[in-house]
């Protein structure tokens, strides 16, 4: 690996000069003003991909932004890898927050700051010069590669299922590869096994045709607030923290010993996180850790109850409606729609007298898991120690991308989540930035994987 050292060592401003140019597009997919930008940014990363020595680059159209394909497919008997990543970024706001624009690129403290430093154009970007790096010096990859870039993971990737399903032929491998997660902490790589699905459900109740006095009719009529409470309570065990729905944990997977110790081995600092948090206790299902709560046990939480009077001071009434959004992050192998229709028929059956329930379900994902113990994820654990000197530890996640799921079902490939950023570089929030020390250890991880992996 030495004369991969020397080679990015003697690129390193050239390869930070092209991220900078890249983040200073305006790539906000959400935003319908930064129609252009968006495009902008999938033709400079089109450019970088020729320049690169990669094949067939294409920029896919679809209703929304394009989706960016490319290959070089002439490593004999070897696997293919299909690299996925997306170039489309967060909004900015709020903006006074950012001690520099989110869009003029910043190194300061060995960081570089911009919205997408980290999520995803500075670990995409990685990938691309790791190719170009082997194409220089060896003439030749040791893989197959795809890439499948796109423009519009920050708004849900409403194109990109149907586009996986249309060109699955085109687009099959034997491991699908991403880095757009994070390590640990500093130092600490990390391999994620797994990532929760999701579904959602909004909620509500309706009493009487019209808010009512509560001196004339209180005691004698039903609240709606009352009633939103009283079912809304019947979900959980308040004791165990136990969801209560009928069969809402009857496909969960059980947690294997091997995993229960593989998440002990991070060595979870539990009263470090009530003392930040500012809480006297965690809470959750008896007999987990908090590791385990969040990443392989499935919940039911209430992120909003709403209803009656708001304003200030005193207001006398009874509230003819209440309203509450719920959702769930589900593990494997539990279905979205199984646990939204367990979820209807529960609180069909706790309506309160004198109630009536109007729910609209919401959002769907399935849950992504994939055994550690699979050579890909191996390969990936040997190629982090050999740079960090740090095997990566296997996690489970308690986040949803509903994509990488897709990808692992249409395509019938293993999934492995490489990522160097770290949890605390503000992907989503003001002063984005990316650790340059994990760009320079992530370029050399990257062709260590793609040399071993075979």
């Amino acid at each position: 690996m030495n004369n991969y050292r020397t080679y990015f060592e003697q690129n390193r401003e050239k390869h930070l000069n092209e991220l900078k140019e890249w983040l200073a597009i305006p790539s906000i997919s959400a935003l319908s003003a930064h129609k252009g930008d968006v495009r902008r940014a999938a033709e400079w990363l089109k450019d970088a991909l020729v320049r690169a020595g990669l094949e067939n680059v294409t920029l896919n159209e679809t209703e929304g932004h394009p989706i960016l394909t490319a290959d070089h497919l002439h490593a004999e008997g070897a696997p293919t890898l299909l690299i996925y990543g997306h170039y489309d970024v967060q909004p900015v706001d709020p903006l006074n927050l950012w001690e520099t624009p989110p869009f003029e690129p910043t190194e300061r403290d060995g960081k570089l700051y911009a919205r997408g430093a980290t999520d995803d154009k500075g670990q995409v970007l990685l990938h691309v010069k790791a190719l170009e790096a082997i194409l220089n010096q060896e003439g030749k990859l040791p893989v197959n590669v795809k890439l499948c870039i796109e423009g519009e993971e920050e708004v849900s990737s409403p194109n990109l299922v149907e586009f996986l399903d249309k060109h699955a032929e085109a687009l099959a491998a034997d491991a699908v590869l991403i880095s757009d997660t994070s390590l640990l902490e500093r130092g600490k790589p990390a391999i994620s096994t797994g990532l929760r699905g999701l579904c959602s459900i909004e909620v509500s109740l309706n009493t009487a045709n019209t808010d009512l006095h509560s001196g004339s009719f209180g005691g004698g009529v039903p609240n709606a607030l009352h009633a939103i409470v009283s079912l809304l309570n019947s979900l959980h065990d308040e004791k165990t923290g136990r969801v209560l729905v009928d069969g809402f944990y009857d496909d969960v997977l059980p947690l294997t010993e091997d995993m229960r110790g593989e998440l002990a081995k991070m060595d979870y600092d539990e009263e470090k996180l009530k003392t930040d948090l500012g809480l006297d206790s965690l809470f959750g299902e008896e007999s987990y850790s908090f590791l385990e709560r969040t990443g392989v046990r499935p919940t039911l939480e209430l992120n909003g109850v709403y209803g009656g009077f708001q304003g200030e001071g005193t207001k006398t009434v009874i509230p003819k409606e209440a309203h509450a959004k719920i959702t769930c992050r589900l593990v494997a192998n539990q279905d979205p729609q199984d646990i939204l229709n367990k979820i209807e028929r529960h609180l069909h059956a706790h309506t309160p007298v004198g109630a009536k329930l109007t729910l609209v379900p919401g959002e769907k994902a399935f849950a992504f898991n994939i055994d550690p113990s699979h050579p890909f994820l191996q390969k990936a654990a040997d190629a982090y120690e050999t740079v960090y000197g740090v095997r990566a530890l296997f996690t489970k996640d308690g986040g949803s991308i509903p994509i990488i799921e897709a990808f692992s079902r249409v395509l019938e490939a293993p999934v492995v989540l490489m990522g160097f950023g770290l949890p605390d570089e503000n992907l989503h929030a003001p002063n984005e930035h990316f650790n340059l020390e994990n760009f320079d250890k992530g370029l050399l991880t990257l062709v260590q994987y793609l040399k071993t992996v075979q």
